[in-house]
């Protein structure tokens, strides 16, 4: 959808549309078909909730049998979303971290689908990078916006635009820029510093519940490819982000609050210089604000307007 923004040219990709509501529909798609071809019946899978649902439901479709542990946390909306399609959840008393490692210490008999470590993930996250470049006419954008946790999308629109400059079709690449929550930003601090793998932080609550990842496992390669599209890590307080889901809200787009950390991202980016109005941006939203109706309705009472 073309846009605008205080009169820079903005491409939103509407990824909150995708069946379950979040982009992870891309890569849980692709996953799921090959756990399938291989002939895996039962997967563990962790997730903050968005991943969860996404497997969940791509399971159900291809009959596989589906754990999901989350954070006890984690939006009621994804919750219901992943008991509705059939799957068992399993709320961990702890952050993400420490989900992640009950469900790697519950897959020692059972196949490991963590969509964090798989490449067929991010063989279909890379799709999103694809239909950009159809939708504007095959023409390489100057900037893309992207909440970050893990990475995943940094490492499927990064995968995209080299395989497509490889085969000649494009001859530059677009500035990444990876988008964290101050409270848990691990890669902007090393980025900042100037490191090659992420930062050991001190992880505090978030309203972008989706990018809350203080331990991303490649971590490295994320930063790798922000570095080589010359773009950069950003990080952003959760009044930011507050005021970004007003903003995008205002336009009509509902999303959850890990998204409208691009709505705080592009407000910064145009004060300083770093966009410019000549330039075409593409900005993800990565999950729909109805399955953040807890998260939504608590900014609401404690930051009244």
């Amino acid at each position: 959808m073309q846009g605008e923004w205080n009169g820079l040219s903005v491409f939103w990709k509407l990824d909150y549309l995708c069946p379950t509501g979040s982009y992870k529909d891309r890569g849980m798609s692709c996953l799921t078909s090959r756990l399938r071809e291989l002939g895996v019946r039962e997967v563990i899978e962790d997730s903050s909730g968005n991943a969860g649902s996404s497997m969940a439901a791509y399971c159900a479709v291809a009959g596989i049998r589906c754990k999901v542990y989350v954070p006890a946390y984690t939006s009621q909306g994804k919750c219901v979303q992943i008991l509705s399609y059939g799957a068992e959840l399993v709320r961990i008393d702890g952050s993400r971290e420490e989900t992640t490692r009950a469900a790697e210490k519950a897959a020692y008999g059972t196949y490991y689908a963590s969509h964090n470590w798989s490449p067929y993930f991010v063989h279909g996250i890379k799709t999103f990078a694809f239909e950009v470049w159809e939708q504007m006419g095959f023409q390489v954008p100057d900037a893309v916006l992207l909440p970050t946790g893990q990475g995943s999308l940094v490492l499927g629109w990064a995968l995209a635009f080299e395989e497509l400059r490889a085969s000649g079709e494009i001859d530059r690449l677009p500035r990444i820029y990876a988008l964290q929550p101050e409270n848990c930003a691990p890669l902007e601090a090393a980025f900042r510093k100037g490191s090659d793998i992420p930062e050991a932080i001190e992880k505090k609550e978030t309203i972008a519940e989706g990018i809350s990842s203080a331990e991303p496992v490649r971590g490295e390669q994320v930063l790798a490819a922000v570095r080589r599209s010359e773009g950069a890590v950003l990080a952003f307080s959760e009044r930011a982000i507050r005021e970004g889901f007003r903003r995008l809200a205002q336009r009509g787009l509902y999303v959850e609050p890990t998204s409208a950390v691009v709505a705080a991202a592009l407000q910064k980016l145009e004060n300083a210089g770093d966009l410019r109005r000549e330039e075409r941006i593409v900005a993800l939203l990565s999950g729909s604000g109805l399955k953040a109706t807890d998260k939504i309705l608590s900014l609401s009472r404690d930051h009244p307007a």
